[in-house]
């Protein structure tokens, strides 16, 4: 997500570096590539004139302190700016209504209705609500089966009329439905079009009209850049939306869209899809797209990604077993289990600072961990509950069974015991014994 912009703004920085202040000629030549790197995202030309022009405004009215140079403070009003660019703060969905309606609008591909059901999937995990799925998308083939098949998987229910021909009945007989049965939200799935045209315009102002939703979404592909933004003030200028919802934010995309579709439109961006699962949806936060599209990381969304897949009592639990040094392949298999729930490696990885630009290269398979998972799963439960039964011959039997060789298994069983040593030391305390032998190595 955003490498080519990353890098590009990472070098224009660098005509910085070793300047002792600011000067109105440096700072247009760093400008000059950060307005090239913006274009090559596919952000518009009066957007990037207005946010250099901003930045540059910015820079030239500050003194540079001492203990920051002039490059430190360039990064520091970008990044301010970027955020600023892209809504400043998040902005939360309008649930108060009872129940409290969404109506989904977009182009035909842009993962509009899979994106319905992942919005369900959220406010029923993540806000505790009791969402209704609605198909009103009467046209493309299978579109009510792939909603029916997506609700299945999440199991929330879906309304839908496979017979019916009129959105905006379907549409209010869901509402009547959803009263009836208690349900306090429902997701309208409305029709996509290949293009802009006037009958689709019609259909969807009909449903708004006629049911009044707390809030109308409008769901876009981000890879498609420049037309994304275009169609959304089109959108806007017809359908009034509250918010934005960028799809497919993790594929090859330059991030133009994300970028400058607040400004055209003065519309949040509400989530952003990252992935084809059903939780592979992140709330949209400004300042922390800014610290990750200039390298920064995203500490904080990596610590919450985490905490949704702690468990307390388990956490109890380990912590006993390594005090006692009863750490086991078991419990190995476990922690790698709610690090793959976490979502995506590199993705993850690029949320720590200075991994992104580390990992720019290297490809980091998803499946990652299955030649792990199929050493561990090839040893019995004997072996997996107590390590040291594992001598030469059942390391070898465990290679054949798992498709691997001795050498892997034999790493995988060091790694496994360095893991364990340190989260021991870690659990006893002897992560400040350690700190007092370093400082004391230092003195001498």
């Amino acid at each position: 997500m955003f490498e080519s912009l990353s890098d590009r703004l990472d070098r224009a920085f660098k005509l910085l570096k070793g300047h002792g202040y600011i000067t109105e000629i440096n700072v247009a030549e760093t400008l000059k590539d950060v307005r090239k790197a913006l274009l090559d995202a596919d952000v518009s030309y009066k957007v990037a004139k207005e946010f250099t022009d901003q930045v540059k405004t910015k820079a030239l009215g500050q003194n540079v302190l001492t203990s920051v140079s002039p490059g430190q403070l360039m990064v520091k009003i970008v990044h301010d700016e970027l955020a600023e660019l892209m809504g400043g703060e998040k902005v939360e969905l309008n649930l108060k209504g009872s129940p409290a309606i969404f109506l989904m609008a977009g182009l035909q591909g842009s993962g509009k209705t899979t994106f319905s059901a992942k919005l369900a999937h959220y406010l029923h995990t993540k806000k505790g609500k009791s969402p209704l799925l609605v198909a009103c998308d009467i046209y493309r083939p299978a579109a009510i089966d792939q909603l029916k098949v997506l609700g299945e998987q999440i199991e929330i229910p879906v309304y839908s009329e496979p017979d019916t021909k009129d959105p905006v009945k379907i549409a209010k007989n869901a509402l009547n439905h959803a009263k009836e049965r208690g349900f306090n939200v429902v997701i309208i799935d409305t029709a996509g079009r290949l293009a802009i045209d006037e009958q689709m315009m019609n259909e969807i102002s009909a449903i708004k009209q006629n049911l009044n939703p707390h809030e109308t979404l409008f769901v876009v592909d981000s890879m498609t850049g420049q037309d994304a933004v275009n169609t959304a003030k089109t959108f806007n200028d017809r359908l009034d939306f509250e918010g934005v919802i960028l799809t497919k934010l993790d594929g090859d995309t330059r991030g133009g869209a994300a970028l400058t579709i607040r400004s055209v439109v003065n519309k949040p961006i509400k989530f952003v899809g990252i992935g084809e699962k059903m939780d592979a949806i992140d709330v949209f936060y400004p300042e922390r797209m800014a610290d990750r599209i200039l390298g920064m990381g995203d500490i904080v969304s990596l610590v919450e990604r985490a905490q949704e897949q702690f468990d307390e009592e388990e956490a109890r639990k380990l912590q006993k077993k390594l005090a006692k040094d009863q750490f086991n392949f078991n419990d190995f298999l476990s922690q790698i289990k709610q690090i793959k729930k976490m979502g995506n490696v590199k993705d993850l990885m690029g949320m720590i600072p200075g991994m992104g630009k580390a990992l720019k290269d290297v490809d980091i398979d998803d499946n990652a961990f299955k030649g792990i998972e199929a050493i561990i799963h090839s040893m019995t439960p004997a072996e997996r509950e107590n390590p040291i039964l594992l001598n030469g011959s059942r390391r070898k039997r465990i290679a054949q069974g798992s498709g691997t060789d001795i050498q892997e298994v034999n790493r995988l069983v060091k790694q496994f015991e360095d893991t364990r040593k340190m989260m021991k030391m870690l659990s006893t305390g002897g992560a400040r014994q350690m700190a007092q032998q370093m400082k004391s190595a230092r003195r001498k």
